[in-house]
């Protein structure tokens, strides 16, 4: 290892609107790819998770799952619990916001040349998931 840190040369952020209800852990089903690393592997610092549903549609409990796909095989990496509540005018949506040691490891979620961070949502409900990563 160098002396020096390494910086993510390059932003790059990734989003995606999942909807379709998937409750496998095993990496199978539906997924919404977020973030690809680039040939040099890449760096995620933050995810925010936000439910994305009209204004005065519930938000059903359930459960928010970010997977890691290597070589085609995605493996489950992390589950956020979505609370129940109705968006409106003067309430917000459910939302979360992984960061470096709340909810993510200290340094980032580093990912390997390649790797791709993908999400599923347990109900079929709208979420927007944004990645804010950096490639090598």
């Amino acid at each position: 290892m160098g002396d020096s840190p390494v910086w993510a040369a390059t932003p790059k952020n990734g989003i995606a609107l999942i909807n379709t209800a998937n409750a496998n852990r095993d990496g199978s089903g539906t997924l919404g790819t977020v973030y690809t690393a680039g040939s040099n592997g890449g760096v995620i610092d933050a995810i925010f998770l936000q439910s994305a549903g009209a204004v005065g549609v519930a938000i059903t409990a359930g459960m928010l799952r970010l997977f890691i796909e290597t070589g085609g095989v995605a493996r489950l990496c992390k589950e956020v619990p979505v609370t129940a509540g109705t968006p409106s005018a003067s309430v917000a949506g459910w939302s979360a916001l992984l960061t470096p040691g709340n909810g993510l490891p200290p340094e980032g979620l580093r990912l390997a040349a390649g790797n791709i961070l993908k999400a599923s949502t347990q109900i079929a409900e709208n979420f927007n998931v944004v990645a804010q990563a950096g490639d090598f």
